[in-house]
């Protein structure tokens, strides 16, 4: 009987063993968690389709009609080269600026008849909720769920580099971000009491906690936030709505917001608010605008998103 070898298990554990070798993040327990420690490796799953072969059967060549209905997954396949075996991603998949969307291609409502007029040999999706209906056409599908931490990331990143042959690629990536994030992570000066923030999802002040993939970035450089008690049974998800009440007594050293361009805050309008002008933030100039899309997506730019939160620490006066 011969050895059956599971070579996307294999694929995706040595690009995240050979990542971390030479550049692994210096980054304490305290700063960052237990997401930037070396991931514990599990077998995958049937249900990502992760290819079994034959001990002396060769790796096939990669899909070459890629469709992706997620835009951290569009951002990651041009990231490890996979880029020209993209025919088609939804229309928010804006970036990279090569991509080529197709405005009526929905992530939020796929359509199977649209999505399979390109004749893919890969669907990537951000949920399993159309995956049947892809696998009954005999479409390949990859799903990506939303991550939890940083390994989740990784492991992201190498499951797309073994799914379209780019593991060299993959694994590139992955070591660059390791390096340029513990980078950033060393050269941060926290002060010995951690700073606050509040982080501005729209203008009705949605927010997250410390609980959300986006709240642990920012522990990872040392911000304490403010909505934390706000959902402390959870029933919010970690996206509760707070007061202005609650802002105003909680007096934050930063405000982060991310609703520019869906409800058009600005630094100035922020500012303006009744009872505002008192807040530090507003007063040390340390209201800040976010890019939206970087903030909400775990690709690549998520290097560029941990390096303007550790910008914005240091605009914080001393004391």
């Amino acid at each position: 009987m011969k050895h059956l070898v599971r070579v996307a298990f294999f694929a995706i554990a040595s690009i995240l063993m050979f990542s971390s070798c030479g550049g692994e993040e210096s980054i304490t327990a305290d700063e960052a968690t237990a997401d930037t420690q070396a991931p514990v490796i599990e077998e995958p799953s049937d249900d990502n389709k992760l290819v079994t072969l034959e001990a002396d059967e060769e790796v096939p060549a990669g899909p070459q009609s890629i469709v992706s209905l997620s835009p951290t997954a569009t951002e990651m396949l041009f990231a490890i080269g996979a880029g020209s075996q993209v025919v088609a991603v939804d229309n928010y998949s804006y970036y990279p600026k090569e991509a080529p969307v197709i405005e009526d291609l929905s992530a939020w409502s796929p359509n199977i008849e649209a999505i399979a007029e390109f004749e893919p040999d890969l669907v990537v999706l951000s949920d399993a909720g159309v995956q049947e209906e892809l696998e009954s056409l005999g479409i390949e599908v990859l799903v990506l769920p939303a991550v939890t931490n940083l390994d989740g990331v990784y492991e992201q990143i190498a499951e797309l580099g073994v799914a379209t042959a780019n593991v060299d690629g993959a694994g590139v990536l992955v070591a660059s971000m390791r390096a340029e994030i513990s980078l950033i992570i060393d050269n941060i000066v926290t002060p010995e009491k951690p700073l606050t923030y509040f982080h501005e999802l729209d203008d009705t002040l949605y927010s997250i906690t410390s609980g959300t993939f986006i709240g642990q970035i920012y522990e990872m450089v040392g911000l304490s936030n403010i909505a934390d008690p706000a959902d402390a049974d959870g029933s919010a998800y970690g996206y509760p709505q707070l007061t202005q009440e609650f802002i105003l007594e909680s007096d934050p050293d930063l405000i982060f917001f991310v609703d520019a361009s869906c409800c058009g805050q600005s630094v100035e309008i922020i500012g303006e608010r009744p009872g505002w002008d008192v807040l530090k933030a507003v007063r040390n100039g340390t209201v800040i605008e976010m890019n939206a899309d970087i903030a909400s997506r775990w690709g690549p730019r998520l290097v560029q998103f941990l390096q303007s939160l550790s910008d914005a620490v240091a605009l914080v006066p001393a004391g």
